[in-house]
Formats: structure tokens, sequence, C-alpha cells
């Protein structure tokens, strides 16, 4: 990995390949490796002509670490995500975010719109919007002593996440409490790159596909079969999907 500073913190990043440029923001408790490394999304995009960037979010992975709540609002993790564009060089590029990288996402195009060149928001639907539940037990969870203690059900599956992920839980916990900004159907309206909306048909976190991508101005909802939060992300069905959507959008 190589690290640039912003904003006081310290982000990891990988760049490879040559092409047309993809950003890429992984999600809540994970990391770029765990993303979209492990997954086959940066081969499939290297091979297939893009230059890939992905980041680790502050908080994740090897990037600096706060327990500072503040520190997390979805328009400084945004604004993360545009520093390293200029760090990089690069002026315009495809984004695809998932999950909470698809908020951050959703956040770097109304705030740059002139960098983001295509938006692809990846098990986040209309929950973008009417928000995604019970997500104080997350934070409860991840700071329990005693991971046995923990009763609720998404509570363990996040609590269990970042322990395999051997992430700094108090870190996550005051992320997940500052995250989660919604946004407005008028905030929605204003994302007018083209936009591809992937959400799994078993997915009980993220909300429908298709309401968020009928208020985006240019938005297409995908569904990826039989799939939950946690394996669509490496769907071999999205991963087609997204490469048809970035060839049907070329920078």
């Amino acid at each position: 990995m190589q690290f640039f500073s912003h904003d006081g913190f310290d982000i990891g990043f990988i760049d490879e390949g040559e092409g047309d440029p993809v950003l890429l923001i992984h999600g809540f408790a994970s990391t770029h490796f765990v993303n979209w490394v492990a997954t086959g999304w940066v081969k499939t995009l290297r091979d297939a002509g893009y230059r890939v960037a992905a980041f680790d979010n502050r908080g994740h992975g090897r990037s600096t670490k706060s327990h500072d709540r503040e520190a997390y609002t979805p328009e400084k993790m945004a604004s993360d995500a545009a520093a390293l564009l200029d760090h990089l060089g690069i002026a315009r590029a495809h984004v695809m975010g998932y999950s909470m990288g698809a908020r951050i996402t959703a956040f770097l195009a109304l705030a740059n719109p002139e960098r983001v060149a295509t938006v692809v928001f990846g098990g986040l639907g209309i929950g973008m919007v009417e928000g995604v539940g019970e997500w104080d037990v997350i934070a409860e969870a991840l700071l329990a002593e005693d991971p046995a203690t923990i009763t609720h059900e998404r509570g363990r599956m996040f609590r269990a996440f970042a322990d395999q992920t051997e992430s700094d839980r108090k870190a996550l916990a005051a992320c997940i409490s500052t995250s989660r900004t919604l946004l407005t159907p008028d905030d929605v309206a204003k994302i007018a790159q083209p936009a591809l909306v992937a959400v799994g048909t078993r997915d009980d976190i993220a909300g429908a596909p298709e309401p968020l991508a009928k208020m985006l101005p240019r938005g297409e909802a995908f569904a990826i079969e039989r799939r939950d939060h946690m394996l669509s992300v490496g769907d071999r069905t999205f991963k087609a999907r997204v490469l048809d959507f970035l060839k049907e959008h070329p920078l």
C-alpha cells in the first residue's frame, strides 16, 4: 500500500492498472482488501482495462484511527476520496461504493460533481434516504467486552466481521454513530451522473434498489439474485453488470 495525508489522517491506498480510472470505496467495518481485492473486483476491473484506485476509509484498515465521532461524517469521509483523486492527479473518475461506501460516493458526487463521471451504489438502495435500521445496537455490540453477551443478530454479525478484520472497534463505534446521514429526495435528484443501484434480493439491510433508482435522474436498478448483504459484493453477475455499465458510459 501507499499512503497520503489528509485532514489529519494518513490514508492507505492502492493504485493499479491503466485506462479510465475507477475509484472504489469500501463499506463499514471492511477494508479495501476485504471489499475489493479478496472479492476479485480489482483484478476484474484491471483486466478489463481500467485504472483502479481503492483506499482504506479513515478509521478502517491501515488508515489512521480516531475515536472522535465527529471525524466520521459522510462529508468528511467523502473529502478523503476527493483528496485521493487530487493526490493521484485524477481529474474525473467512475466511482463505486458498497454499503457505507455507497453513501460516501453519493456525498462525493454532490460535493464534487465535476470529479465524478458515473456512480455505482452497491449494497445500498432506498435505505440511503429512508435509513437502514438498528445501527445503535451495532455500536453497542462493537463495544461489548464479551461478544458472547451480544443477543442482537445484526450486532453479532458486524462484531464478528470487525473481529475477523482485526478492526479498531472503538473507531468503528464512533464511525457508525455519525456516518449514517440520510439524503433527502431532493439531494438524490441532484446526482445527475449515470447511476447504477445494485442490491441483493436477500439483502435485509440496504433497502430496495428500484425506489432509489427512480429518484436519480439517470438511475437504473440491478437485482443481485439470491445474495444477501455480505455475499452480494463479490457476485459475478454484479461484476458483469458493472463492466457493462462502465462500457456504456466511458469517460
